[in-house]
């Protein structure tokens, strides 16, 4: 119950331990087609360059960026937490010119300071975190992606927690570049990144004047072994893609709004349990993941001991806080898989005891 992995289920488990065929062979080239497509389904689009990279979340964030960008481009980073912060350090390790728009940890990116940055710089992309891990805020996109239109920029967007618990529509929001990780709302092992490029994105991929700065995520040459030519790149993680596509296979057996639905569900449980137990949510109701909870720790509670009892005693894993929100706050998951009543049950009755409530 952690900010991921999630756990997964037993029957992409099972699959990760089919036998080993080459990344090469027919068959598994067969799987590529199958998780090409139930991703442009997860991420709804129509994007033909839709894969998943063979990397962790990260890689995905950095793909995306090293790709749009070009030494001297101009790039308008939203940043209200950790993965805001990392993905301004990729721009500058670029060769990008960075510009930011801040908001505290905990709070939404206002699009009125998106509005006000743009009238001051014309940058080549604006990149956003859709859900930030480190602060349980839920940005909304809409307003921002139009911004970033109206100004003739690339919108990029990072879902690596987003993606599968809640509403992500990459073709209606007309998101240009997006990345996630399997290891999330997915609730497949981490190790991949799925990632979507729109047509206004491929061009600018088309035509740069320099070299991708990584060989390895060179999307001009990764995107010749998932598309048509199936140009040899890279050996893939074939287990590791045989529990993905086992693992989209039952969000799309749920449905995505049922899918959503049980996450906000399981999420308001969560919330009306520990409000009763004297905790406080860091972010406002209407900004609030329904899959990563922040709390700030409740009087009686010592953070690293109070975790480590969880785990050890109740085997309950949960997140610390992350830099201005470390020894502050927990981080409570209740992703894909981990999002059921009987793991919120089962922390709250953890978390009564350890306070001698019942």
């Amino acid at each position: 119950m952690g900010p991921g992995p999630s756990d997964v289920h037993p029957r992409v488990l099972q699959a990760m331990a089919t036998p080993l065929i080459g990344h090469l062979d027919p068959e598994f080239l067969a799987v590529m087609d199958d998780v090409k497509a139930m991703l442009q389904q997860v991420f709804r689009t129509k994007n033909d360059l839709t894969f998943t990279v063979s990397a962790p979340g990260s890689a995905g964030m950095e793909t995306c960026l090293v790709n749009l960008l070009e030494p001297g481009d101009g790039a308008l980073v939203c940043v209200n937490g950790v993965f805001g912060g990392r993905m301004a350090d990729i721009v500058e390790r670029c060769g990008a010119q960075l510009a930011r728009v801040d908001a505290p940890w905990g709070q939404p990116i206002d699009p009125a300071q998106v509005k006000a940055a743009l009238q001051t710089c014309a940058p080549k992309l604006v990149a956003v975190v859709h859900a930030e891990t480190s602060t349980g805020v839920l940005q909304p996109l809409e307003e921002i992606g139009r911004l970033a239109r109206d100004a003739g920029a690339l919108f990029v967007v990072d879902a690596v927690t987003s993606l599968g618990g809640t509403d992500v529509r990459v073709d209606d929001w007309e998101i240009d570049a997006i990345y996630s990780g399997t290891q999330k709302c997915l609730s497949a092992p981490p190790g991949l990144s799925p990632v979507s490029f729109s047509p206004r994105a491929v061009k600018v991929l088309e035509n740069r004047k320099t070299k991708v700065q990584s060989w390895f995520l060179d999307m001009n040459m990764v995107r010749n072994y998932w598309g048509a030519q199936r140009a040899y790149h890279h050996t893939a993680p074939v287990s590791s893609i045989f529990a993905l596509r086992e693992a989209l296979r039952l969000v799309l057996e749920e449905g995505l709004e049922a899918r959503f639905e049980r996450h906000r569900r399981n999420h308001k449980l969560l919330r009306n349990g520990l409000e009763e137990l004297g905790f406080e949510f860091v972010v406002a109701p209407q900004y609030r993941l329904p899959m990563l909870n922040a709390v700030k720790i409740r009087e009686g509670l010592e953070d690293a001991p109070a975790r480590r009892r969880l785990l050890n005693e109740y085997n309950i894993e949960i997140g610390a806080g992350l830099g201005e929100f470390a020894g502050k706050v927990w981080r409570i998951g209740l992703m894909g898989c981990s999002s059921t009543e009987n793991h919120v049950n089962a922390l709250l009755a953890a978390l009564r005891k350890m306070l001698s409530l019942g």
